[in-house]
C-alpha cells in the first residue's frame, strides 16, 4: 500500500464519515468524532471491495478511487456505525 493511497482513503474517509452520520436514522452515540473514525474504517473496508472487484487485488490503491469505491465507503460506513451501535448498546 503506498502512503498516498492511505491518505487518499483517510481523507476519503472522513468526508464518508460526514455522509454516513447524515444518511444514518436516529441518534448515534459517539458524536461526530467516532463518526468519522468510523467512515475512515468504512472507507478502508469499501476501498478494499473496491478495488477487489474492479482489479482482482487486496492491496489498496488509488486506483480504487473511482464512483464504486465511494459508494462501498459509505455503504462501509453505515456498516460500521450500525455495529458501532449495537457494540455501544449491550456495553
Amino acid at each position: 500500500m503506498s502512503l498516498l493511497g492511505l491518505l487518499v482513503w483517510i481523507i476519503v474517509g472522513i468526508i464518508v464519515g460526514a455522509i454516513a452520520k447524515a444518511i444514518y436514522p436516529g441518534h448515534q452515540r459517539g458524536g461526530w468524532v467516532s463518526a468519522l473514525i468510523l467512515g475512515i474504517i468504512g472507507s478502508f473496508i469499501g476501498g478494499t471491495l473496491a478495488t477487489l472487484i474492479t482489479t482482482g487485488s487486496l492491496a489498496i490503491t488509488t486506483t480504487g478511487l473511482n464512483i464504486l469505491g465511494i459508494i462501498l465507503a459509505v455503504v462501509g460506513a453505515l456498516i460500521a456505525i450500525f455495529i458501532w451501535q449495537q457494540v455501544s448498546k449491550s456495553a
